[in-house]
């Protein structure tokens, strides 16, 4: 019988996925609307390098004139068609990060935000839980048989998955949480993802497993 283990991504990990995965987001500033931001990527050095519409931008510098928070360059010289939004970059300086989901708030120090690295599997998640429901329903079938059979009831979907496990949505009369079947060992790669997998569904379950609301 193989030891599972029970390790998760950690908090700053999380963020580096889902600075990568995500196709955009929001920056909002005290007093204005938040502003839709089509480019954010996170520098070596801690900024984080976004991309605004010239209109904003110019409200925000007028505000907020603090050159250590805010680094324009030129927009684009071409001429653009009334209808584009031009855009300009913004280097924002990076002081704390908190992040906030269902179960509370933790910050994250800027270094331990470093330090992490994306998910391998992140920016492919999506496509890898469809074929994995799409083309191997034996294969989720064998991987739900391995939860405890008092969280098998109801229906239970592949959720998620990362270098460290598989989770799953349970969904029943009596509200629906998660649950990860963690790996034996977290993987870098589709050939250590695969071999987990075929390992998961070889293993007895162990204790260890834990639910969450």
């Amino acid at each position: 019988m193989l030891p599972l283990t029970s390790a998760t991504p950690t908090t700053a990990e999380r963020i580096r996925s889902a600075c990568v995965r995500a196709g955009g987001a929001l920056l909002a500033v005290e007093g204005e609307d938040p502003v839709a931001t089509p480019v954010h990527h996170l520098l070596r050095d801690g900024s984080f390098a976004v991309a605004v519409p010239v209109g904003p931008l110019d409200l925000i510098a007028t505000e907020y004139p603090n050159p250590a928070l805010l680094q324009v360059e030129t927009p684009r010289s071409r001429p653009s068609d009334s209808d584009e939004t031009r855009y300009a970059l913004m280097r924002l300086e990076i002081v704390s990060v908190v992040v906030t989901d269902a179960t509370g708030a933790e910050p994250v120090s800027l270094t331990a935000l470093l330090d992490a690295r994306p998910d391998p599997f992140c920016e492919i998640e999506s496509t890898l839980l469809w074929h994995l429901t799409t083309d191997h329903n034996d294969v989720v079938t064998r991987l739900v048989s391995r939860l405890p059979a008092p969280l098998r009831r109801g229906q239970v979907r592949p959720l998620g998955l990362d270098r460290y496990g598989v989770r799953f949505r349970i969904e029943d009369g009596e509200g629906d949480h998660d649950i990860r079947l963690p790996f034996h060992k977290p993987v870098d790669d589709m050939t250590g993802l695969s071999q987990a997998i075929r390992v998961l569904m070889g293993c007895p379950f162990l204790n260890g497993l834990r639910a969450r609301r």
